[in-house]
């Protein structure tokens, strides 16, 4: 079996360059359907993450699949910046943890529907997980004609409406730490995190700003214990 790195950190500023993905269909899922979650926590300061994030980059080619990339903070001190880093992604994770793993942080992790978590270059473990998942569409989530508000239909049960704003694809040339000398390339780097409000089953609208070319947009309706009850995405390339 393979193990991830356990939680450690990185510091430097990045050298980056941004290259855009083609085209990736924005039409909504079928009425009672949703993409799998999939959040990989990773770190370009990581030597075990390149084999992850090579992995979430196919994920992230599936119609099925709704792929995010959590860039975390604390490998920012071993040598090397990770430009995608924040610390909300580290909060992500760490709220994962408490529920999952008795507070045990690592990278790569891998975290399907909110509710299990594998390690992130483990192919056997994480097409196994999503061959089990069943992702519930409790609420749909559709986005305003202009991108600029996304509704949370009617439905049943409560959560957190949550905005992940990510690049699509980003090429780094990693100057420092264990990666040194190396090309990373990374799909759906989470950028921002941010809790929009919540949700408690009447319809509910939230403004928001579009994505820009090159960026997406996922929300998330999720409830106190990690259940995902719905999903939207809207890719700013097709505006």
């Amino acid at each position: 079996m393979q193990h991830g790195h356990i939680a450690r950190a990185a510091g430097l500023v990045a050298g980056l360059a941004m290259t855009a993905l083609p085209a990736l269909a924005a039409d909504p899922q079928p009425a009672g359907s949703r993409p799998v979650v999939v959040e990989l926590f990773t770190s370009q300061g990581c030597s075990s993450c390149p084999p992850a994030d090579a992995l979430l980059r196919e994920l992230a080619r599936r119609d099925d699949v709704l792929a995010l990339g959590f860039h975390i903070s604390y490998w920012d001190r071993l040598g090397w910046k990770d430009p995608l880093s924040s610390e909300a992604s580290t909060e992500r994770q760490r709220s994962y943890a408490r529920r999952l793993n008795g507070g045990q942080i690592y990278t790569p992790q891998m975290v399907i529907e909110g509710s299990g978590d594998m390690v992130g270059s483990n192919r056997a473990a994480v097409f196994a997980a999503l061959h089990e998942a069943r992702p519930v569409a409790a609420a749909a989530v559709t986005f305003a004609p202009d991108r600029r508000s996304v509704r949370i239909g009617a439905g049943t049960g409560n959560g957190s409406v949550l905005l992940a704003r990510f690049i699509r694809h980003q090429t780094t040339e990693v100057a420092a730490g264990e990666n040194a000398g190396r090309i990373l390339q990374d799909a759906n780097g989470v950028r921002t995190f941010t809790t929009l409000g919540d949700w408690a089953g009447p319809a509910r609208d939230f403004p928001i700003e579009p994505p820009a070319a090159g960026e997406g947009l996922a929300v998330l309706v999720q409830t106190p214990d990690g259940k995902i009850l719905g999903t939207g995405v809207v890719i700013g390339d097709d505006l």
